[in-house]
C-alpha cells in the first residue's frame, strides 16, 4: 500500500514549509527513516525522514515551493505499484509570495459578490484579532485565496504606516532579497513584539563559582568534552524551573497551558539568521550529556542538517551573547513559550566584598516574560532562584 509524503508540521502555529530539496529521485528506493527531503521553515532548514519503505514515486513539489502542511507531494509505493492519481505538479512561482511581492500588493477589499465564506487560517485570524485587523479587507495570498498570517501583517504595517504622502524614488531604492528563514523571522519576531506584552527583569550576579565549576568539569572531564557556560546554565535554568512551572509554561491564547517537559531552546547563530535548536528534558540529563547534545544541535545548525526533532517542543529559551562581549541585552519572547533569558558577558567588575571593594567576575542577564502568563512578583522569585543557583552551581548539578 502507497505511503504518503506529506509536509509535515514542526510546530503548533506551522502553516506552510518551503521546500528546498529531494535528497532522493524519483524512482529510487528509500528505507525508513532515511534523510527524504529538506524543508525550511521560520525557525531552521531541517531534514525530513521517509516515513516508511518503498521506491519514490508521484512528486507532485518542485524545489522552491512553498506547500501547506499536510498536503501530500510524493508517495512511497511498492516494486511495480503505481502511486494515486497524480495531482498538478507545485511550482515555485505557485506557492511563494515573497515579502516584497507582498508589500506591493497592498490590502484590497473583496468583491462583494464574491460567494462563500472569508478562508482565513486559524493562526492568522488569531493574529488579526490581537492586531485589530479587519480580514474583510484583506486580500489572501495563500491557497484559493486563504488568507495567511503574512496578509495580515502586511495590512497591520499598512494601518501603521498610513497612506503616503512623498513619491517613491525607484532609482534611489535598494532592497536586500531575504532568505525564506530571514523573512519569516523577521515575521515571527515583529508579531511577537507586537502581540505580545513582554516585561523585562533586569539583575547582575557574582559569576566566580560558575567559572570556577565550569574549568573543573573540564578537568575533570575523562572523555575530552569541554562544557561551556552555556551547558552549565542550560541545566542550571533547567532545574530552577522544576521550582516554577508557571515559567514554563505556554500562552495558547484561550489561556495557559503548564508544560509537562522543561525543554531548553538555545538561539544559535546560523548565516541567515537565528534558530532555536532544543535540549529535550534539560532538567534530567547531565551537564556533560547536555553539552553533547548542544555540541550536536550547533554542528547541525551550522550545517543547515537540523532535523525536525531539533527544533520542535521548546519550553524555554536561552540566549547567550557573552561570547560577542556584550555587556546585556533584552530578547524577545519565542511563542508560544512565555519567557527567554538574555545573558552578556563575564567581566570582571568592582563590587563589594565582605564589605571591602573588590573585583569579581559577574554577568548580567534579563528575563523576557509574557504578561499574559506571569506575572512581575512571580519572574522575579524565579530569576532570584536562578540567582542564587548560578552563585552555588555545584548544589543544583
Amino acid at each position: 500500500m502507497a505511503i504518503s509524503v506529506v509536509m509535515p508540521a514542526l510546530e503548533m502555529a506551522q502553516e506552510n514549509g518551503k521546500l528546498l530539496a529531494w535528497r532522493k529521485k524519483e524512482g529510487e528506493r528509500v528505507s525508513k527513516g532515511e534523510p527524504l527531503l529538506e524543508i525550511e521553515t521560520d525557525k531552521a532548514v531541517v531534514e525530513v525522514e521517509a516515513p516508511g519503505d518503498g521506491i519514490l514515486a508521484g512528486i507532485t513539489a518542485e524545489v522552491g515551493a512553498v506547500i501547506p502542511v499536510g498536503e501530500t507531494i510524493a508517495w512511497l509505493v511498492a516494486p511495480g505499484e503505481n502511486p494515486p492519481a497524480k495531482t498538478t505538479m507545485v511550482a515555485p512561482a505557485a506557492r511563494a509570495t515573497s515579502a516584497a511581492q507582498a508589500a506591493a500588493a497592498p490590502p484590497v477589499s473583496r468583491p462583494t459578490a464574491e460567494p462563500g465564506p472569508i478562508q482565513i487560517s486559524p493562526k492568522a485570524r488569531r493574529l488579526a484579532k490581537e492586531l485589530g485587523v479587519d480580514i474583510g479587507q484583506i486580500r489572501g495570498t495563500g491557497p484559493d485565496g486563504t488568507i495567511s498570517s503574512e496578509d495580515v501583517q502586511t495590512a497591520a504595517y499598512a494601518m501603521a504606516s498610513g497612506p503616503s504622502t512623498t513619491a517613491a524614488t525607484p532609482a534611489a531604492v535598494t532592497t536586500e532579497p531575504l532568505s525564506q528563514l530571514a523573512r519569516l523571522m523577521a515575521e515571527r519576531t515583529t508579531q511577537s513584539w507586537t502581540s505580545v506584552p513582554h516585561f523585562f527583569l533586569t539583575q547582575t550576579v557574582d559569576a566566580g563559582a560558575l567559572v570556577e565549576t565550569q574549568k573543573k568539569l573540564v578537568a575533570g572531564s575523562t572523555t575530552g568534552m569541554t562544557p561551556t557556560i552555556t551547558d552549565l546554565l542550560i541545566a542550571l535554568i533547567a532545574r530552577v524551573l522544576e521550582k516554577h512551572p508557571n515559567m514554563n509554561a505556554s500562552w495558547t491564547g484561550d489561556g495557559i497551558r503548564l508544560n509537562p517537559e522543561i525543554n531548553i531552546s538555545v538561539a544559535m547563530a546560523v548565516k541567515d539568521g537565528v534558530v532555536g535548536a532544543v535540549v529535550p528534558k534539560a532538567n534530567k540529563e547531565s551537564v556533560a550529556r547536555i553539552s553533547t547534545v548542544r555540541r550536536e544541535l550547533t554542528e547541525r545548525a551550522r550545517a543547515r542538517r537540523l532535523r525536525p526533532a531539533d527544533i520542535t517542543g521548546g519550553t524555554f529559551t536561552l540566549s547567550n551573547l557573552g561570547m560577542y562581549k556584550v555587556d546585556a541585552f533584552s530578547a524577545i519572547i519565542t511563542p508560544p513559550q512565555c519567557a527567554i533569558l538574555a545573558v552578556g558577558a563575564i567581566a570582571d567588575a568592582v563590587v563589594p566584598v565582605d564589605g571591602k571593594p573588590g573585583i569579581r567576575p559577574t554577568m548580567t542577564m534579563t528575563l523576557s516574560s509574557d504578561h499574559r502568563v506571569v506575572d512581575g512578583a512571580r519572574a522575579a522569585e524565579f530569576l532570584g532562584d536562578l540567582v542564587n543557583a548560578i552563585r552555588e552551581p555545584e548544589k543544583w548539578i
